[in-house]
């Protein structure tokens, strides 16, 4: 089994990865191999609705910034757990325009891999930033992992991170938590039937 650890920040061994760092330490604990994703640096253009990826799986623009490698390593991996920091109480703008592309082209085909998300701040906004990377998975059925709280961490460089240790607890009880739904799943394979999804309606409100 394998977990998929995407680090949203543009800081490659910043905050956000040492939050996740944790995760993936615990998770190696429990037997679990996990793989940290590094968006980079570099400007990452958002979805602009063309519906090219329709059938296809993949974003058309995706080859030079990583979202198609994001793509199939997700597709790959068992589980994924999505870090960011905190921009103005929301994720990082370059993870945003990255996972609306994600999503939109091939997140019918994440469905059913459990997701969690993780956010590291200095002081504010956590909560917002959580709710908002939660909704990626709430609208692909994927089954969202929690942990003993809002999974966060709190601190303006990795070593202050690394002294909240509230904070370095929750990403441990989060991991134990993903590496057990992991193994019922792993059971539960072939001797529970999976949910069949009805053809998807869609409506639209007009005034």
């Amino acid at each position: 089994m394998k977990v998929l650890l995407i680090n949203g920040s543009p800081h490659e061994k910043g905050c956000t990865y040492t939050a996740l760092w944790e995760v993936s330490r615990q998770l190696l604990r429990g037997g679990i191999e996990s793989e940290i994703f590094w968006i980079g640096a570099k400007p990452i253009g958002g979805c602009t609705a063309c519906g090219a990826c329709k059938g296809k799986g993949k974003c058309v623009f995706g080859d030079k910034d990583g979202v198609n490698a994001c793509i199939e390593k997700i597709q790959q991996s068992d589980a994924v757990v999505i870090g960011s920091p905190v921009y103005y109480a929301g994720p990082n703008g370059s993870l945003l325009s990255l996972l609306d592309r994600v999503f939109y082209a091939a997140g019918k085909t994440f469905a059913l891999k459990p997701g969690a998300a993780v956010v590291s701040c200095r002081r504010g906004g956590a909560s917002a930033t959580f709710d908002r990377l939660n909704k990626y998975f709430t609208i692909t059925s994927m089954p969202v992992v929690s942990s003993q709280y809002w999974n966060s961490v709190h601190g303006n460089t990795p070593e202050e991170v690394r002294r909240d240790e509230e904070g370095l607890q929750t990403m441990r009880t989060l991991a134990d938590n993903l590496a057990w739904l992991l193994r019922c799943l792993q059971v539960a394979e072939g001797q529970v039937e999976k949910p069949q999804q009805e053809p998807q309606i869609f409506t639209n409100f007009i005034r």
